[in-house]
């Protein structure tokens, strides 16, 4: 088992019963039995199978597309193209951390103009069985003029680069450019004086830093069931971490009313970001309406890998300054984003996270957001920070080393904390980044000795998190049991922490409380699980909710003793009388539960809310890898993570998110990224050739909860999902340069890569 150290930097609340211990999940059974519904396993009667055709191209124009022949293949119910989604203008919506376009989002869902990459889509089918459909496929006759396309961030910024979109004029820019660019949008953040803070630095490192694209490589494909009656209501089930969004974007898209959309969320087999958008869900839909029966889509890994939003390629440029005793006097930045095929890369949250672990004066960041003949990418897991921050990281690194001081000495000596203003705005308040760094200080891992061609890497990570609106509904059962209802799709064992608030509230056994996911039928507007939101904002849902339920409660025992309601207070998960003389026995919720209907009918509690009071979370993490000189091969022998959780609600979930962010790091760092051909094609998407570290390829992941309580959440949580990703980048190039004495500026470290630089010597890779 992983190693755990739990501190507690301040006391959140006293006497905790639930909250902060490991029961079992409550959908764990479901899960490990298979009883548990993907988003592939819904069946219905009438079925149809449902499939896509997609671009060979990586930048095409569209001049025609002829389904005529498809449709007349027997067996074939329904065809879809272009013309069966109507244009829509340009307006921006968020989708988690990200923001998305429905201008572009409709061309995205269904090739209009042109085909922007390979595998985007230009036509679909439903058919009665899976070889019918593929055959009608074949039949589809889609005239392309193929385009020079361009895949590289960099050459995309050229004057000369192919151009995407002949109506995209770069925003941000005064006064704005006469001509469309490939640049979508230039943003800046400044605070203080960058230029005179480097004149007062006695070292000034400067380097670039070029990261790949890589997915999000969620196990479970896209999938989704759409069902369209005959009065057009429709239902929809699909695997997705936020249905309510589902629901709003396919309404958007199809001209639907809300009302009429039903869509239910099924058990997601990993979504990190991936599955906040849509896909196969509005042309499933479009299909069953046509068709008038059931149509189900489900993507293949390849399709996954064409067609569906990994997280941007990036070049980095960063300049640091530094006196001799080790303050960091300014800092710059400018960082270049592929969007993919529309505007919308993270170049936002980018900007936010590049120096945000540093109490700096002076700081410069500048962002572009670049669009190329790639897939629209896709929030992955903090979006847009691993990628800035490896790249500060890895400088400030290089300075400590430069200026003989302990790294972690170094990040100690300009750590944040609370008071420290960061260069988007906003102050930080009661944070843990230094309660990290000393875990990392004193951590027997950082003191252990080396063997021959190991190093050791440390690295600071750093993600805001976000709120958003949430509703929650808790009904008390005759039995005294409770069924608790949110709107968040469960991903990393949110229920469970939900459930242990929930029944810290009520004062009653974790068992009682009964989680359900509830459809967007059934509840009001739930935003994503993505964010790192979920047991915060829903969490505040639950805790009001149950509150809600607690008043009346109270004042159902009230009316039973006929006394004030003011004199009547809930503990323990009884109601108790504060009359002093004469007091009545306290009556349980399950007493009074079983009398709600003479006293006014059912007791339920409900919470819609915009939660507000999020925190940000910091981390530190320490890696020790080994390098094999022969094969470039770099092997992860010992990995700490360190984190402030502000409160660890479910303490094993918490460690499973430190430790999951710690392993996708380790695949970012050292395998994974997309691989183009000359033609602008992927070579390598499948699971075969685009490598994920499995089992055998890490270490088990040591975790340190440290917990500075978030004082704007009744149990002081912060997000925690995000940050984890953050630190491995860095932490591991860091590392690697300390076994080899070789920096490597370009992830990832592939052993032939690695090898390369060994044989070139010394020096920048």
């Amino acid at each position: 088992m992983a190693t755990t150290e739990e501190t507690r930097a301040r006391a959140v609340r006293p006497n905790l019963t639930w909250v902060g211990t490991r029961p079992v999940r409550p959908d764990g059974v479901d899960k490990v039995t298979g009883r548990a519904k993907f988003g592939a396993d819904l069946q219905l009667p009438g079925m149809l199978v449902g499939r896509m055709l997609r671009s060979p191209y990586p930048h095409a124009r569209i001049r025609s597309i002829d389904t005529s022949k498809a449709e007349g293949l027997k067996g074939v119910k329904a065809a879809v193209t272009r013309d069966d989604f109507e244009d829509l203008p340009s307006e921006f919506v968020p989708a988690g951390e990200m923001l998305v376009n429905y201008r572009d989002m409709v061309r995205n869902v269904m090739a209009r103009e042109k085909a922007l990459y390979e595998g985007h889509a230009v036509a679909a089918v439903a058919a009665t069985s899976a070889a019918v459909a593929r055959q009608a496929l074949s039949l589809i006759e889609v005239d392309y003029e193929p385009l020079p396309h361009v895949i590289d961030v960099l050459e995309a910024m050229e004057p000369d680069a192919p151009l995407l979109h002949e109506d995209l004029v770069t925003a941000g820019v005064e006064p704005p450019p006469e001509a469309p660019s490939n640049i979508a949008k230039r943003l800046s953040f400044t605070l203080g004086d960058s230029e005179a803070g480097l004149e007062e630095a006695d070292l000034v490192v400067e380097r670039e830093f070029t990261t790949r694209p890589v997915h999000q490589a969620y196990i479970e494909p896209h999938a989704c069931v759409a069902n369209v009656s005959e009065d057009d209501y429709a239902e929809l089930w699909c695997t997705t971490q936020g249905h309510y969004v589902v629901r709003a974007f396919c309404a958007k898209l199809l001209g639907l009313d809300i009302s009429k959309l039903r869509v239910t969320a099924s058990e997601i087999g990993g979504g990190f970001g991936g599955k906040t958008v849509v896909y196969l869900e509005p042309v499933a839909l479009a299909l069953a309406r046509k068709a008038r029966r059931p149509v189900k889509m489900v993507m293949s890994r390849e399709e996954v890998f064409l067609a569906s939003g990994p997280a941007p390629g990036t070049h980095v440029w960063v300049k640091m300054g530094a006196t001799r005793d080790g303050r960091i006097t300014a800092a710059e930045a400018v960082l270049k984003y592929q969007a993919g095929a529309f505007q919308g890369s993270p170049i936002t949250p980018g900007a936010m996270c590049a120096f945000a672990p540093y109490a700096l004066e002076n700081v410069k960041v500048t962002g572009y957001d670049v669009v190329t003949n790639r897939p629209k990418v896709a929030s992955y897991r903090a979006p847009g920070g691993p990628m800035s921050e490896y790249a500060v990281e890895c400088v400030v690194d290089e300075i400590a080393k430069t200026l003989a001081i302990d790294p972690v000495e170094l990040r100690l000596k300009n750590a944040a904390r609370e008071g420290t203003r960061t260069v988007y705005g906003p102050k930080f308040g009661p944070i843990g980044l230094i309660e990290t760094l000393e875990q990392a200080e004193h951590h027997d891992h950082y003191r252990a000795p080396l063997a021959p061609n190991q190093g050791r890497g440390v690295a600071c990570g750093f993600w805001f998190n976000i709120g958003g609106e949430s509703c929650a509904s808790l009904h008390v059962n005759d039995d005294g049991t409770v069924t608790l209802t949110v709107g968040t799709p469960d991903i990393g064992g949110s229920r469970a922490s939900l459930c242990l608030m929930a029944a810290e509230e009520l004062g009653i056994d974790f068992e009682k409380v009964q989680p359900i996911v509830a459809d967007t039928s059934s509840l009001g507007f739930t935003f994503l699980t993505a964010g790192s939101r979920s047991t915060f904002a829903s969490g505040l849902a639950v805790i009001e909710a149950t509150r809600d339920a607690v008043r009346q409660l109270c004042r159902r025992a009230a009316q039973i003793w006929e006394l004030p309601e003011e004199s009547v207070r809930w503990q323990d998960g009884c109601a108790r009388s504060e009359e002093s003389e004469d007091a009545p026995e306290p009556l349980s919720l399950a007493e009074l539960a079983t009398v709600a209907g003479k006293t006014g009918g059912p007791i339920v509690g409900h919470a819609q809310l915009n939660a507000q009071g999020v925190a940000p979370s910091f981390g530190t993490h320490i890696v020790d890898v080994e390098v094999d000189r022969e094969t470039g091969l770099v092997t992860v022998v010992r990995y700490t993570a360190i984190q402030d959780a502000g409160k660890a609600i479910h303490p094993s979930y918490v460690e499973g998110q430190y430790q999951g962010g710690a392993v996708q790091g380790i695949g970012w760092a050292l395998n994974e990224e997309y691989i183009y051909g000359e033609d602008g094609r992927v070579e390598n998407p499948s699971f075969l050739d685009y490598r994920i570290p499995v089992a055998s390829d890490v270490p088990m992941i040591e975790t340190v909860l440290v917990e500075v309580p978030n004082p704007r959440h009744p149990y002081g949580v912060r997000g925690v999902g995000e940050t984890p990703i953050i630190p491995p980048l860095a932490a591991i190039a860091n590392a690697v340069e300390s076994a080899l004495g070789i920096r490597f500026s370009e992830l990832p470290m592939s052993p032939p890569r690695v090898l390369a630089a060994i044989h070139e010597g010394a020096g920048t890779a």
